[in-house]
């Protein structure tokens, strides 16, 4: 469990620096290509909080420019106040960057732009893409980056963790299309939730260990048997409460999940707490708890409680969500009159970690 602490404190301290592998970029989003190879034709996509001397996302998307039929690629960073530098860490690109100067007062973020009538080669060196200053910090919430918003249709980004309402209310706020990367628990958000039970927003393809570890600073510890240093000499830090969340359609959210009924759960489940404890109902709500994703019964027609998790395998066509006791975002109907006051579930007077309430959808 110690990864997710590390995760959560680097959250707390506002310190940012996970940066996405390439191999993990690809995989995801092989996933959108496959579903439809037009995903990104004739598109303009912006990568905000990408550095583009040394971003994995714009190395990938330049390097597939004219195979995904890019008509615009836009890659920008934020500068800290260079003024104060001296009193803060420096990133771990800035640190080995031959062309950082502590000296400089200046603050500019950077950005790169390809457009497809200047590709006239058709052929990307991702080795030598040029890019220059911004007139400000790179901010994503200054008038210069929103302006670049306005004129992309498709945001992918791994945004800043201490951030992430705020840049996801950004993204929505310019009514654009959408990859980000965040925390497990970004499912239980006020800001993520209700969009999620509308269908406007959605996970990925992958989440947890989908997403193999992110390059870390050296001050970051290497723990754990999947944590190593790579062959470019990066550190790679693994964990398994990171997932994708977006609005662009992939197939694997239209693949409704295979159960067992409830009996041959109860008869053949491989987990001893189903076999033993069936399926027992919570103290303050009218469902039934579901301890495991793969233990939904397929013939039960009344509300259940599922584990958070149980967003890597919804199906909207298969099942309707009814709310989430983690954020209170459940409807007073659903809730026993004399329990009005609590959001989480219990059982035998012993609250259960964050459940979503859902039901199956009636064929």
């Amino acid at each position: 469990m110690r990864e997710n602490s590390l995760m959560q404190s680097a959250k707390d301290a506002k310190n940012d620096e996970f940066y996405t592998q390439y191999s993990d970029i690809q995989k995801e989003l092989n996933a959108y290509l496959e579903f439809n190879p037009d995903t990104f034709r004739d598109k303009t996509v912006l990568l905000p909080c990408d550095d583009p001397e040394w971003s994995n996302f714009t190395r990938f998307f330049a390097q597939n420019f004219e195979t995904f039929g890019l008509k615009k690629l836009i890659s920008t960073s934020y500068a800290a106040d260079k003024k104060k530098v001296q009193f803060q860490q420096l990133s771990m690109f800035e640190e080995s960057s031959p062309q950082f100067d502590r000296t400089k007062t200046n603050s500019h973020g950077k950005i790169f732009v390809l457009e497809r009538d200047t590709n006239r080669s058709g052929k990307i060196d991702i080795n030598d893409l040029e890019w220059a200053y911004l007139d400000g910090d790179g901010d994503f919430r200054s008038d210069e980056v929103k302006k670049l918003r306005d004129e992309s249709d498709i945001i992918i980004t791994n945004p800043p963790f201490s951030l992430f309402r705020d840049f996801l209310a950004w993204i929505m706020e310019g009514q654009k299309k959408f990859l980000i990367i965040g925390n497990i628990n970004c499912i239980t958000y006020l800001e993520v939730f209700p969009r999620i039970m509308r269908n406007e927003i959605w996970l990925g393809n992958g989440m947890g260990r989908w997403i193999s570890g992110f390059i870390v600073p050296e001050s970051y510890p290497l723990y754990g048997t999947e944590a190593r240093i790579d062959a470019d000499g990066h550190r790679i830090v693994s964990t398994n409460n990171c997932l994708w969340l977006t609005n662009l359609d992939h197939g694997r959210r239209h693949q409704p999940m295979q159960l067992m009924t409830m009996a041959d759960n109860i008869k053949y489940s491989k987990h001893k707490e189903v076999r033993e404890q069936k399926y027992p109902h919570y103290d303050n709500y009218d469902a039934i708890d579901i301890p495991y994703t793969d233990s939904i019964p397929s013939d039960y027609d009344s509300y259940m409680g599922v584990p958070i998790t149980f967003m890597d395998k919804y199906c909207p066509d298969q099942f309707e969500i009814i709310g989430c006791s983690d954020n209170g975002y459940v409807p007073d109907w659903f809730k026993l009159e004399h329990f009005k006051k609590h959001n989480e579930p219990y059982l035998s007077g012993k609250k259960v970690y964050k459940r979503i309430f859902i039901r199956r959808k009636q064929q």
